[in-house]
């Protein structure tokens, strides 16, 4: 019986070309885009990836955009968002053959991140409720839903201490059909990039990619202070 589990989601190592190919086949260009690993990227690679004004966000987009769809200016109920982003990570299991497959399941992402003023936890606990409203909104629970994450990220000058230790302790999970049509998670993270500092709730792997400093953000685990990458995202 031959078994096989298989993803859509793409690696953040990403399709990086050759400088020296890269610089001939496009002399004439101002300036090349590179990957998480510095790795000049074919053009072609950006064509559906936007430009943020805002320097920092657009090199946070470009270790996102090899797993997330990726949008800027966004809306949704009355708040705005710098960058959103969307992914989803579909599995099946195979018997013999690609055709006879069962075991289907799907996990999404939905990321919102905006720069603020100041990071409180007021506004974090608002970002909460909009995460439960669009869950009620955009979740359609099924046999084949695993899970779907609401993942908000705030861009501010510091992380206060009160915000730090809401971030680190927060974990909010909701089970659907008592799990029977999996789960939903809103997750949340603030960065301060001037300060190179990162926090992050415990199942916020996404804020990775905003620690450009090369550092991990600081979040609770449940041996207490622990730090991880994604290597999709960091590489």
């Amino acid at each position: 019986m031959a078994r096989e589990e298989r993803g859509e989601a793409t690696d953040a190592a990403g399709g990086g070309a050759d400088p020296d190919t890269a610089a001939a086949a496009d002399a004439d260009a101002d300036a090349y885009r590179t990957d998480a690993q510095g790795r000049i990227v074919d053009g072609a690679a950006y064509e559906d990836v936007p430009v943020w004004d805002d320097e920092f966000l657009d090199r946070v987009s470009d270790r996102l955009m090899f797993n997330y769809d990726l949008d800027r200016d966004y809306r949704v109920r009355g708040e705005s968002f710098d960058l959103f982003g969307t992914m989803r990570i579909a599995s099946q299991k195979e018997f013999f053959h690609p055709s006879l497959d069962y075991a289907n399941h799907h996990s999404d992402e939905h990321l919102f991140a905006r720069r603020v003023d100041r990071a409180s936890v007021r506004e974090l606990e608002r970002l909460v409720e909009l995460g439960h409203d669009l869950a009620d909104e955009w979740v359609e629970g099924d046999e084949e839903h695993y899970g779907t994450d609401f993942s908000f990220v705030l861009v501010a000058d510091e992380v206060p201490e009160a915000v730090r230790e809401f971030v680190v302790d927060f974990r909010e999970r909701q089970l659907l059909k008592y799990g029977y049509y999996g789960h939903y998670e809103i997750n949340l993270g603030v960065v301060a990039p001037d300060e190179e500092t990162a926090v992050a709730s415990r199942e916020a792997d996404a804020v990775a990619a905003f620690a450009l400093w090369d550092d991990v953000p600081e979040r609770r685990g449940r041996r207490g202070l622990v730090s991880r990458i994604l290597g999709k995202l960091r590489g």
